[in-house]
């Protein structure tokens, strides 16, 4: 099961392909609670190849700016974007000021709105701007590292017990609920601690995201009356924005 569950965050979470995974029927609950509490080390993983990205192009004299653009354009590459769609899906819904099945209604649409292309170009304009920065100072590839493994958490604290789904199908349905809070307290207070082994600045950083992504979590449900994927992918990107910015602190 646990690594039925690794597998399967590996193919919910990332365009990774997956050797030997060939699922023939939709995964339960049960695996699906189960991956979302590996999706930090997906996170990390994923972090680690941006971080790969940044030590190649200082080695290479390329410059922070288009070390930063090329570190999140690769993230974007190996999540297929999904994370941003569900980021710009999720700031037209709640854009809308429609009622809960207008916004999901919206949401479902594969348009962008005026809000979610706003939403999602001042998003990466922070994540890339606040990268640069970071790697100005030298804290480039821990800063990404930190805020991908934190952005994956935020998706992890977002599937805890007592927040529902939006709607009774898609990806909200099957992990909604799927982790006790107090598993997600203590991996939040692992990584906050985690991150302070690192550096103070780094122990802020995860911190300020992960309350990011309870906000959004809170406006989302009260909204829209819970979570759906999208939500998901907007939480990873908020915190990943958030983290950033912080870490950009000289």
């Amino acid at each position: 099961m646990p690594w039925t569950g690794l597998r399967l965050a590996i193919t919910l979470l990332t365009a990774v392909p997956v050797p030997g995974h060939a699922p023939r029927r939709a995964p339960d609950r049960r695996t699906a609670g189960v991956a979302m509490y590996w999706a930090p080390v997906v996170g990390l993983a994923l972090g680690g190849l941006a971080a790969g990205v940044l030590v190649g192009c200082q080695r290479g004299h390329t410059g922070s700016l288009l070390a930063a653009v090329l570190a999140v354009a690769v993230l974007a590459a190996l999540t297929r974007a999904l994370h941003l769609d569900g980021l710009a899906d999720t700031a037209d819904g709640l854009g809308s000021r429609q009622p809960a099945d207008g916004a999901l209604a919206i949401m479902a649409r594969s348009d962008i709105g005026p809000f979610g292309v706003a939403t999602l170009l001042l998003t990466l304009l922070i994540q890339v701007s606040a990268l640069a920065r970071a790697e100005e100072i030298g804290r480039g590839p821990l800063a990404i590292v930190v805020a991908t493994g934190a952005a994956r958490l935020a998706i992890t604290l977002a599937c805890r017990r007592g927040v529902p789904a939006a709607r009774p199908g898609g990806l909200g349905a099957l992990v909604a609920g799927t982790v006790h809070p107090a598993a997600g307290a203590a991996l939040a207070a692992a990584a906050v601690g985690a991150a302070a082994a690192l550096g103070w600045i780094y122990a802020v950083a995860v911190a300020a995201g992960l309350a990011c992504s309870v906000l959004l979590t809170a406006l989302a449900t009260r909204r829209l009356g819970g979570i759906t994927g999208d939500v998901l992918g907007a939480a990873a990107e908020i915190t990943t924005a958030a983290c950033l910015l912080v870490t950009a602190i000289s």
